[in-house]
C-alpha cells in the first residue's frame, strides 16, 4: 500500500463529505454569516475527524494485528508511531482552528478533544462506545451552530440529537462488523429520530417538502437496513458504508428544502461520499 494511500485509509476520507454537511446545516441552523466565517469550521472540523481517525488505528493496532490485518499499520505502510503523532498534531490543529474563533466556545473544542480520545480508547472495550461516537458529531454539530448568527437554537439542538440518535443505531451495527454477532432491530428505532422531528417542524408550506425528503430518507435507510436484515449472510460493510452516507440525508432533512442552493450542495455531498467510498473503505 502506497503512503499516500495508507494515509487516506487511516483517516477513512470518504467520510469528510458528512463531516463537512454537519457543519454546513448546524451553521445555517445557527443563521448563516458568511463563507469566511465558516471556513475555520469546515477545516477544523476536517482535522479533528482525521485526526481522531488516526487514533482509532493507533489505539486499536493489537486488534488489527489479529483481525484486521490489511490496515496500514500492520500490513506496513505506515509506522505505529508515525500514526500516534500524526493523529495528535491534527487534533491540536483542528483545536487551533477553533479557538481563533471567538464565537466558538473553547470548552466545545476541548469537550470535542476529550470525547474523541476516550472513545479511540474504550470503544473496543465497552458497550457504550456507539454513544461516545454520537457524542463526537452532537459535539461537532452544536460547535458550528454557535458561530452563527443565532447560536445554538432550539431547533440546531433537537437535528443535533436526532443525528446522535442516527449515529447511534449506525455504530451499533458497525460494531458487529468487527465483532460478530446478531444484529438486533432496536438501531431501527433510532434511526427513526430524524424523520420523526423532521415531520414535527415542518409544518404548513412546508409540509409537502417535508414529506419529500422523508420519503427519500426512508427509501435510503431502507436500502441501508436490506444490507443487514434482508441478505443471508448480511452484507454489514457495504450497509454501514451506505448509512455512512446517509449522514448527508439526516442533515438534509434537518435543513428542508427551502433553499435549492443549499439543497444541491448537500446533494453533491451525498453523492461525493458513495463516489469516494469506491476508493477509499468508509469503515
Amino acid at each position: 500500500m502506497a503512503l499516500g494511500r495508507a494515509l487516506l485509509v487511516l483517516g477513512r476520507a470518504s467520510n469528510l463529505p458528512t463531516v463537512w454537511s454537519n457543519c454546513l446545516v448546524a451553521y445555517a441552523l445557527g443563521g448563516f454569516m458568511s463563507w469566511a466565517a465558516l471556513m475555520p469550521v469546515l477545516l477544523g472540523a476536517t482535522f479533528f475527524y482525521l485526526g481522531g481517525m488516526y487514533l482509532n488505528d493507533a489505539f486499536d493496532v493489537g486488534f488489527d494485528r489479529r483481525y484486521r490485518q490489511e490496515r496500514p499499520i500492520p500490513s506496513g505502510a505506515i509506522q505505529e508511531r508515525t500514526v500516534w503523532i500524526l493523529g495528535v498534531l491534527q487534533l491540536m490543529i483542528g483545536m487551533i482552528f477553533f479557538s481563533a474563533m471567538s464565537q466558538v466556545p473553547w470548552s466545545l473544542s476541548l469537550l470535542l478533544t476529550a470525547t474523541i480520545i476516550v472513545y479511540n480508547a474504550l470503544h473496543k472495550t465497552v458497550s457504550f462506545s456507539p454513544i461516545l461516537m454520537s457524542l463526537c458529531r452532537f459535539v461537532l454539530f452544536l460547535s458550528a451552530a454557535s458561530i452563527g448568527v443565532k447560536g445554538i437554537t432550539g431547533l440546531a439542538l433537537w437535528s443535533a440529537l436526532a443525528l446522535a440518535g442516527y449515529i447511534i443505531g449506525l455504530s451499533y451495527v458497525a460494531k458487529r462488523e468487527s465483532s460478530g454477532g446478531l444484529i438486533g432491530y432496536w438501531p431501527c428505532l433510532l434511526l427513526a429520530f430524524p424523520p420523526i422531528l423532521a415531520f414535527l417542524v415542518n409544518v404548513g408550506s412546508f409540509r409537502t417538502s417535508g414529506l419529500v425528503l422523508i420519503a427519500i430518507y426512508t427509501l435510503w435507510t431502507g436500502h441501508c437496513l436490506w444490507q443487514f436484515y434482508g441478505r443471508t449472510p448480511p452484507n454489514i460493510g457495504r450497509g454501514v458504508s451506505r448509512l455512512l452516507a446517509g449522514i448527508v440525508i439526516t442533515d438534509l432533512l434537518a435543513l428542508g428544502s427551502g433553499d435549492l442552493r443549499w439543497t444541491l450542495m448537500l446533494t453533491g455531498l451525498f453523492i461525493g461520499a458513495l463516489v469516494f467510498q469506491r476508493f477509499i473503505p468508509a469503515t
